[in-house]
C-alpha cells in the first residue's frame, strides 16, 4: 500500500553503494523490533493479569488470557506491516485491563466477561467495516471518554503508594528503581522497576522457603464458552470498547501521522477485532493499534529510511511470539508475589497515562464539569443494577454535559471534541507542520 513518509536528508553519494551504511542491513530495524517487543510486554503485562483475574479468571484462564492476547495480536502485527510496508504495531489495550480491573465481577462470571470480550471485537470490526458506526462512537466527547478512563485508573495507581505504607522494604526498591530509571531512560523505567519487583520476589520465595507448588510454567490456552447477559454488555463491553478507542486506536493513528505515515485504518480495525474475537473464548479481553510503544518502531530508532521501517515491525512481531511463551511462568511468579508488589508495578505502569487522561479530560474548560462528575463517578466504583462504575461515569457525564449546555448555548456549540475530531487535533500537534499533507482514517468519518 502507498503511504507517505519524510524522507531524511541524504548525502550525495554519486549513486555509489554505502556497504557500511546502516542502512544498507536490517539489523539496526531488528534491534529496534526487539526493543518494542520487550517493552511493550513487560511495561504493561502485570495490568493485563490484574484486570483479567479482577474479573473472575483463575490463574490458569488468566496466563491463557496473555496468551491469546500476546498471539493473536503478534500475528496482526506480522500480517498488517508486511501487506501494507508500514510500521504498524498493536497491542493489548492496557487502559482497558485497568478498567477491567477496576470493575469487579459481573452477573454471570467469567464467562460473563468473556461474552462481553467477544463483542468488543464485534464492534471494533465494525468500525472498519461500517462508516457510520464510526461516526455514531465519534460523537462520544473525547474529555468525557478520557475523564471515564482516568478514574478507573485512580485507584489502580494508588496502588504502589498505599503499598509503600504497609510493605516499605518490598516496594520501596520498586519505586526507587522506577524513579531513577525515569530520569537515566524514562522508556525503560516500567520493565526496569518489573525486574527489580521478580528480583524481590525471588529474595521472598527464598528468604521464606516458599516454593511455586507446582504452578505451571508452559503456556497453553484455556478455552471458556462464552455468556452473554445485558449487565456484562453495559459494564464491560461497552466501556470496554470506548476506553480502547479513545486511549489506543485514536492516539495509535496520531503516532503513527507524527512520523509521516498513513494509518490503514479499515484494515486495522478488522485484523484487530477479528483477533479480539478470536483470543476472546480463551480470555483475551481487546487488541488494539499500539500508541507509545508505536513510535519505538515507527521513528529514528528504527533507521533514517521510512520505507524500512515496516522491518522493526515485523520483527516485533516475532518478537512477542517468543514472549509470549513465558507467560504461564509469569502469572505462576505473579501469583506467589507478597502482596501489594505487583500491584505496585502495575500502578508505575499506568501513572504516565493517567497523568495524559486528566489533562485530555480537563483541558476545554466548558467540559470541566461533565470530566469532574464522569472522574468522581468512575473512581467511587459504584456499582448499580450489576453493572460497574464505568458505565454510569459515562452515562452521568452525558447527562451533566446535556443539562449545561441547554442552559449555556455558547458553550453548547464550544463544548470540545468528540472521540472522532478529537483525532485530527491530537495528529496535528504530534506531527507538527511536517505531516500536514497525510489522509488518515478516523472513527467518525473524518480524514486527519
Amino acid at each position: 500500500m502507498p503511504h507517505s513518509a519524510h524522507s531524511a536528508a541524504e548525502p550525495n553519494t554519486g549513486g555509489l553503494p554505502q556497504p557500511h551504511s546502516p542502512e544498507r542491513g536490517i539489523s539496526r530495524q531488528v534491534v529496534a523490533g526487539v526493543v518494542t517487543a520487550l517493552v511493550g510486554f513487560t511495561s504493561s503485562f502485570a495490568v493485563v493479569l490484574a484486570g483479567l483475574k479482577a474479573v473472575g479468571a483463575t490463574d490458569a484462564q488468566a496466563a491463557s488470557g496473555l496468551l491469546a492476547l500476546t498471539i493473536t495480536f503478534s500475528l496482526g502485527v506480522l500480517l498488517l506491516s508486511w501487506r501494507s510496508k508500514l510500521p504498524v504495531t498493536l497491542a493489548w489495550s492496557t487502559p482497558g485491563a485497568a478498567l477491567l480491573a477496576s470493575t469487579g465481577l459481573v452477573d454471570g462470571g467469567w464467562p460473563a466477561a468473556v461474552g462481553a470480550f467477544l463483542a468488543v471485537g464485534g464492534m471494533i470490526m465494525l468500525t472498519g467495516l461500517v462508516p457510520a458506526f464510526g461516526t455514531l462512537i465519534g460523537k462520544i466527547p473525547v474529555a468525557l471518554a478520557q475523564a471515564m478512563l482516568a478514574g478507573v485508573l485512580l485507584p489502580l495507581c494508588l496502588a504502589p503508594f498505599k503499598s509503600l505504607g504497609s510493605t516499605p522494604l518490598l516496594v520501596a526498591p520498586v519505586i526507587i528503581s522506577w524513579l531513577l530509571m525515569m530520569k537515566l531512560a524514562s522508556r525503560w523505567a516500567v520493565p526496569v522497576a518489573l525486574a527489580v519487583a521478580l528480583a524481590v520476589i525471588g529474595i521472598y520465595l527464598a528468604a521464606t522457603g516458599a516454593d511455586l507448588g507446582g504452578a505451571p510454567l508452559l503456556p497453553s490456552l484455556q478455552w471458556t464458552t462464552p455468556a452473554f447477559s445485558w449487565q456484562a454488555m453495559a459494564g464491560i463491553a461497552l466501556p470496554l470498547f470506548i476506553v480502547t478507542m479513545a486511549s489506543q486506536n485514536i492516539p495509535g493513528v496520531a503516532v503513527l501521522k507524527s512520523f509521516g505515515f498513513t494509518t490503514p485504518w479499515k484494515s486495522s480495525m478488522v485484523v484487530t477485532g477479528i483477533g479480539t474475537a478470536v483470543g476472546a473464548p480463551f480470555g483475551g479481553h481487546a487488541i488494539n493499534l499500539a500508541a507509545l510503544s508505536a513510535a519505538l518502531a515507527a521513528g529514528e530508532e528504527a533507521g533514517h529510511d521510512p520505507k524500512r521501517r515496516w522491518i522493526a515491525a515485523f520483527s516485533s512481531g516475532w518478537a512477542y511470539l517468543v514472549l509470549a511463551a513465558t507467560s504461564a511462568a509469569l502469572v505462576s511468579l505473579v501469583a506467589a508475589a507478597p502482596p501489594g508488589l505487583v500491584e505496585a508495578v502495575a500502578g508505575l505502569a499506568l501513572l504516565g497515562t493517567l497523568a495524559s487522561a486528566v489533562a485530555a479530560a480537563l483541558q476545554n474548560p466548558h467540559e470541566r464539569i461533565g470530566a469532574v462528575v464522569t472522574f468522581l463517578m468512575a473512581a467511587s466504583g459504584l456499582s448499580f443494577a450489576g453493572i460497574g462504575a464505568a458505565f454510569w461515569a459515562l452515562a452521568a457525564g452525558l447527562l451533566v454535559r446535556w443539562l449545561l449546555a441547554s442552559r449555556h448555548k455558547e458553550a453548547a456549540h464550544t463544548a470540545g471534541p468528540s472521540i472522532g475530531s478529537a483525532a485530527e487535533a491530537e495528529s496535528d500537534a504530534a506531527a507538527g507542520s511536517g505531516t500536514a499533507g497525510s489522509t488518515t482514517p478516523v472513527p467518525g468519518g473524518k480524514r486527519a
